[in-house]
């Protein structure tokens, strides 16, 4: 199949990740070597709002340094959004004020990052643009620190989260343990339905530095069974580590959080977590009599860049890059993914079909977590360590990070 010959936008949604620019340098650098093919490449503020409201930027004004530099910078560059398309059957006009967008400023190619919901836009976006006839080639670039895109191995982001929480638990618990008296620690790791992120705190525990408990939302969660855990671990030690997801729920359906008041909610209907390490310190206090410290990681674990894994980095840019070579090539309503080969580490860059992809969570096999539901097995070790290695390409200056300061030069009418 040829190639179109027009423009391409793409566009960052969801929660940041310490990757997530290094992807958008990959789309943007190899868009930008293609000028026979690709015209204009822009970058949507805040990601299809931004498309909608024609604000988006011209790439192709930006220094090229600094679009390298974007592989050292965290968080959304072009700035997120969580917005819910509507289903077109229903409400068409979203779509066709896109629709008005994309034939404005010939939009050939649409690449979107994110991860589940963003998947589901991209494939909404897809259909839609056929049904009206519209040539436009349309890929996901995933992400998401939560692993949990189907399709894929793993997903850009998720490597470098787990580094920086399987590092910062080795040196909390070092740090947890500088007194005679015992303490119960409780760190809170990301992650609503799927506890790929949590399980890399066994990365730590299998280099002596980790949690004593390990608990996922792929088992409910029991808190007299925790009880039971914690009392068994103080009998042989005075000290506990507990790491456990903020997705966690009781067999009742409920997160922790809710067993002692409501939970807001967000545009996709997702509630809004947070406070699960909290809650579960201040009950082993009152029934243990022990000090516990409670310990969210919230932002940072999403936001490390300084501690990036360097495959994670690398394999982010290239997902980028093969999207749009992809897109070059044909291919539509797909998203790019990460094919384990056998043997030594090392992948396969592959196109999935978006309606396998979205809306689907990939959980944590069952059989990688023990039986008693509070750790890990070395199926999952030997999954993780691999994605953890190598170091960021960040640089630095004045002792500090030097981050990518892009020019933001408008291109749509605002």
């Amino acid at each position: 199949m040829t190639s179109l010959k027009g423009n391409l936008m793409f566009g960052q949604s969801g929660g940041p990740t310490a990757v997530i620019n290094s992807s958008a340098a990959g789309v943007f650098e190899e868009a930008l070597k293609h000028p026979d093919v690709i015209g204009k490449v822009y970058g949507a503020a805040h990601g299809i709002v931004g498309v909608m409201n024609e604000d988006f930027y011209d790439i192709g004004q930006e220094d090229a340094n600094e679009l390298k530099l974007m592989q050292g910078t965290p968080s959304s560059l072009l700035g997120s959004v969580r917005y819910k398309l509507s289903d077109p059957d229903k409400d068409d006009s979203d779509y066709k004020k896109l629709l008005d967008i994309f034939r404005k400023y010939d939009i050939r190619y649409f690449l979107y990052n994110g991860g589940n919901d963003s998947m589901d836009t991209c494939d909404k976006v897809s259909k839609y643009l056929d049904k009206v006839g519209y040539d436009c080639r349309v890929v996901g670039v995933p992400k998401t620190i939560d692993n949990d895109l189907v399709g894929t191995d793993h997903c850009p982001g998720f490597g470098s989260a787990a580094k920086f929480v399987s590092t910062m638990t080795m040196e909390v618990f070092l740090d947890s343990r500088v007194y005679y008296d015992g303490m119960i620690v409780v760190i809170e790791i990301m992650g609503r339905h799927a506890g790929w992120l949590t399980a890399s705190a066994a990365l730590a525990s299998c280099k002596g530095y980790g949690p004593d408990l390990i608990y996922l939302p792929e088992s409910d969660f029991d808190p007299e069974r925790m009880m039971d855990d914690v009392s068994t671990t103080l009998q042989k030690n005075k000290n506990v580590m507990i790491a456990v997801s903020e997705g966690v729920k009781t067999k009742d359906g409920l997160f922790i959080p809710e067993l002692v008041g409501e939970v807001k909610t967000d545009a996709f209907g997702h509630k809004q977590l947070g406070g699960t390490a909290m809650v579960l310190s201040e009950y082993l206090a009152r029934e243990f009599g022990i000090k516990t410290r409670a310990i969210e990681l919230s932002l940072l674990q999403r936001c490390a860049a300084h501690l990036a894994s360097g495959v994670d980095v690398e394999e982010a840019y290239q997902a980028g890059a093969e999207s749009v070579k992809a897109a070059m090539a044909g291919a539509s309503d797909v998203m790019l993914g990460f094919r384990r080969k056998d043997g030594p580490y090392a992948i396969d860059m592959v196109t999935v079909a978006l309606e396998e992809v979205k809306n689907f969570e990939k959980k944590v096999p069952r059989e990688w977590i023990n039986e008693a539901g509070n750790g890990l097995k070395q199926e999952y070790i030997d999954y993780a360590m691999p994605l953890i290695q190598g170091a960021s390409k960040q640089a630095v200056e004045d002792g500090l990070p030097r981050f990518a300061r892009l020019k933001k030069v408008q291109a749509g009418r605002k």
